[in-house]
């Protein structure tokens, strides 16, 4: 197959679009040509290198994958069947797997992470498991453009967060993945959405997707922002994924009795709390990892139904894979960049 390798870690000049093995099946793997693939930041850090973390050279990334089955060692899954993919890979055998929780197994990654190489290939392999079937109507490009960020952002605001109809949601980066997920759902679900960007441009885009007011986070300061919107009270829960930039602004701007999620630290992870904000407003910090098989699906209802939909900011073939990164490390999207496979 061909696919998109690096051999050493650095900039978008180590990707290489080149000869690669075709994956081999082992019993309960299916085998799917991919069709599209979108970016995450994840694959931006994969490339550069992470601290403590090896990765098998040369490697593959790639987390969201839609495509179609063209191989099976489970008797019932035909070749031909369209399908998107859960990103996330568990054991399915250990306690938390067998309860539901299965990203919460401790050999719980993503695809194109350590031991299963990702989608920006022809084909890939995954547990059956993985597999969620694609009604017709549905193109490879949104199928793609959907797993991780809002199977993200379910568990954030629904399982994490337990959003009720009528609360108040701070959500981070409207232009991100995870930003624009939030939004949908918190607004799907009934909750008054403040949303932050970067450019004007990018809070209009927040505002269609369901933002009831916006905040420019380069010009304004946000805590002070939702105060004054709420009158001084403060949102029930923020959605945070941005990191050291944001999080003493995020917790400022918890209402009593507030909660804070946060799934990421893009700009950093040294966070300072003040511990007496903590107690004395009686905040809840919730840590939150990807989403269950079972969440995966039930959000996935939503997109077949044509209540979410993700935002795609640009596709790109995907031997213009180096580009599509740059865009990506840039922040220069709004929504999900996807490459055509």
């Amino acid at each position: 197959m061909k696919a998109v390798r690096f051999h050493q870690h650095g900039g978008p000049e180590v990707l290489r679009y080149e000869e690669a093995p075709d994956p081999q099946l082992a019993p309960g793997e299916v085998l799917v040509r991919v069709r599209a693939c979108a970016l995450n930041h994840l694959d931006l850090w994969e490339r550069r290198g992470l601290e403590r973390v090896t990765f098998p050279m040369p490697h593959i990334s790639g987390s969201d994958v839609a495509g179609e089955v063209v191989a099976s060692m489970v008797p019932d899954v035909a070749a031909g069947r369209r399908v998107m993919l859960q990103p996330g890979v568990s054991c399915g055998r250990c306690a938390a797997c067998l309860s539901g929780k299965d990203n919460e197994c401790p050999r719980y990654e993503v695809l194109g992470y350590l031991n299963h190489a990702g989608g920006y290939a022809e084909l890939v392999k995954v547990p059956v498991q993985n597999l969620v079937p694609l009604p017709d109507e549905i193109d490879f490009l949104q199928a793609a453009a959907f797993p991780l960020t809002f199977l993200t952002a379910w568990h954030m605001l629904i399982t994490r967060a337990q959003l009720k109809r009528g609360e108040d949601v701070l959500v981070l980066a409207a232009g991100s993945g995870v930003g624009q997920a939030a939004i949908q759902l918190a607004f799907l679900f009934g909750a008054r959405v403040f949303a932050t960007a970067g450019t004007e441009a990018k809070l209009e885009r927040a505002r269609s997707l369901g933002a009831f007011e916006v905040i420019h986070h380069h010009k304004q300061d946000i805590a002070e922002e939702i105060k004054r919107l709420t009158n001084r009270r403060g949102v029930d829960v923020v959605i945070e994924h941005v990191g050291e930039a944001t999080w003493p602004q995020s917790v400022r701007s918890l209402a009593r009795g507030g909660r804070l999620v946060t799934c990421g630290a893009t700009t950093g992870y040294n966070a300072a709390l003040d511990l007496r904000a903590l107690f004395a407003k009686q905040l809840t910090i919730h840590g939150s990892y990807m989403g269950s098989k079972g969440e995966m699906l039930r959000v996935a209802r939503f997109f077949f139904a044509g209540q979410l939909r993700p935002v795609i900011d640009r596709t790109y073939p995907i031997v213009e894979v180096a580009e599509a990164q740059r865009r990506l490390e840039e922040s220069g999207q709004f929504g999900k960049i996807v490459l055509q496979v």
